[in-house]
């Protein structure tokens, strides 16, 4: 009976005297909080890490004032993805500002993508770091307006080995502004426009907003590495025809870049009911790591 107090008492010990990571357990990954510098501020996040993982990717945000992406983030670690995810800058408990509006000038000009792609390698030199001797391909993986952070990032930092967009467009920041000021947020406008008539005024309605546009075609031109689009046909933030159109150009100057499209979905390509894109996207991270490995492994 004393002896199975004393062992009752020893493990109730032990467990409160365990680092918080261990709570933070599952049959497929553990999870640890983490906190990184970028451009004198102090940005949160959490890294997911699985027992034997085959990849690692670094998770960007899209426009809006987006925690740490949690729910995604677990989906990939259970496929033997290690993920590092945090809160956007101003945003949860990270510090800094959050730019907004979510669609307006100060969002998306240079100057805050510019920053936000500096976040973004800021946290795979991090997550670098703890992944130690892992030697693993590590990549972007964004939404939305991660299609110009994440073209950005990766053309200054070597380390990154591939990247994954979720309705990323390819056009420039006032294209998609015209464009998603056309559609004006109405989910039916497919069923009464063509895509010559969408590009049309893409192309060339007048800007309600004046600033220095960012084309991500500018950095896409400089990078040699496998890239994945994945986009939802019904999709009224971004003119995916004309993305894929660009896209078809970078291809066939032999750049390394892929997309899947899907016919019923809209601009949630990441997060709707229908799991397709993110299982595209998972067997494709999973196939490229191992080429990627095997390629470095020749060299």
């Amino acid at each position: 009976m004393k002896n199975n107090f004393f062992s009752t008492l020893f493990i109730w010990l032990l467990l409160i005297a365990l680092p918080e990571m261990v709570f933070s357990q599952s049959a497929d990954f553990t999870i640890q909080d983490v906190k990184f510098e970028s451009q004198n501020v102090t940005l949160a996040g959490s890294i997911l890490e699985p027992k034997k993982p085959v990849a690692a990717v670094v998770i960007v945000h899209g426009s809006d004032p987006v925690k740490r992406e949690m729910e995604f983030a677990k989906r990939l670690a259970k496929e033997s993805i290690a993920v590092f995810t945090y809160d956007k800058r101003g945003v949860g408990e990270s510090g800094g500002v959050y730019v907004g509006p979510s669609v307006g000038t100060n969002n998306i000009d240079p100057a805050n993508l510019t920053l936000l792609a500096q976040d973004a390698n800021a946290a795979a030199a991090t997550f670098q770091t703890y992944l130690k001797d892992k030697k693993i391909p590590i990549g972007l993986v964004g939404f939305s307006q991660a299609g110009w952070i994440i073209p950005m990032a990766a053309s200054k930092n070597p380390q990154i080995d591939f990247m994954v967009l979720f309705s990323g467009p390819t056009i420039t920041t006032l294209e998609q502004l015209r464009f998603q000021f056309y559609t004006n947020g109405n989910n039916n406008f497919w069923e009464n426009h063509t895509e010559a008539d969408a590009i049309e005024h893409t192309k060339n309605d007048p800007d309600k907003y004046q600033f220095v546009a960012t084309d991500p075609k500018t950095y896409l031109n400089t990078l040699s590495i496998p890239g994945l689009w994945l986009f939802g046909e019904k999709d009224i933030q971004i003119p995916v025809k004309l993305c894929i159109e660009q896209l078809n150009t970078l291809k066939a100057q032999g750049k390394p870049f892929e997309y899947s499209s899907f016919p019923q979905l809209g601009h949630n390509t990441s997060s709707s009911n229908d799991t397709a894109p993110v299982d595209t996207a998972v067997q494709w991270i999973q196939q490229k790591a191992l080429n990627i490995k095997k390629s470095k492994a020749s060299k």
